[in-house]
């Protein structure tokens, strides 16, 4: 079919906002990998989780300087802001998406050491290190290790003592209350999540696709940046996004 002597119209994916949402102690640099193939889907925002010590005050911060509708990404402790925002604001999010996340509650063991161990002016307590975020056989990566500590570094002691005191309440039944497509992504050798409490959200989830991410760390958008972002562009072009005819 001919329109106005130039051929049939081709289908065109329209452009979209994407916030991303990082991971504890992850600056921007998380994304840098990303980047390129994400921009052909949408605009790229960063979502600021560094200045609240609890999931709602970074949720509303990131509402406050979000463009009014986009879709959002939630990596680790990410996906955790992502579920209370998506749920503080429905009508703002066309989509969202939790990589490597959770909506599992701290245990009551849990709760009390880091109340116990956070208090102002005490030093949170030590991790098992940025290694064991990588798959075990990258968790001597000279590259892969630098970019990690080289993010702690600029946030610094304050912004890991607030990430540090988040309180953390158990979500999965709040899942159902989330209407907008979303997509969840386990890494099959994260160390950091467990496989189930990540394939979990899908299932609470009522407009979910699952996707896992073979040879892989918890670190997915460092050491799979390729495959994550073509998960995510795949996702938004298919389920979030309606393609609309263009001259």
């Amino acid at each position: 079919m001919l329109i106005n002597g130039r051929g049939p119209r081709k289908l065109r994916t329209p452009m979209t906002d994407l916030v991303l949402l990082p991971g504890f102690m992850c600056d921007a640099d998380l994304w840098t990998d990303m980047q390129p193939a994400l921009a052909r889907v949408g605009r790229i925002h960063y979502g600021n989780v560094y200045q609240d010590d609890t999931l709602e005050g970074m949720a509303r911060r990131v509402l406050d300087e979000s463009p009014d509708r986009f879709v959002l990404v939630g990596f680790s402790m990410g996906g955790f802001v992502a579920r209370v925002l998506t749920l503080m604001a429905p009508q703002r999010v066309n989509g969202v998406a939790f990589v490597a996340s959770s909506a599992r509650g701290y245990s009551a063991e849990e709760r009390a050491r880091r109340q116990s161990g956070w208090q102002p002016g005490n030093r949170p307590p030590r991790t098992n290190g940025v290694a064991a975020g990588l798959h075990p056989d990258r968790e001597r990566d000279p590259v892969l290790l630098d970019r990690l500590r080289g993010m702690q570094r600029r946030l610094g002691p304050e912004v890991r003592e607030r990430q540090a005191a988040l309180v953390r309440n158990d979500g999965y039944a709040d899942l159902a209350r989330i209407a907008c497509p979303a997509l969840v992504v386990a890494c099959r050798q994260d160390r950091l999540r467990t496989f189930a409490e990540t394939e979990r959200m899908a299932h609470c989830l009522p407009h979910a696709r699952f996707a896992v991410i073979e040879d892989c760390g918890h670190m997915a958008p460092l050491e799979r940046p390729r495959e994550l972002a073509a998960l995510l562009a795949d996702w938004v072009e298919r389920d979030v996004l309606s393609p609309v005819r263009t001259a």
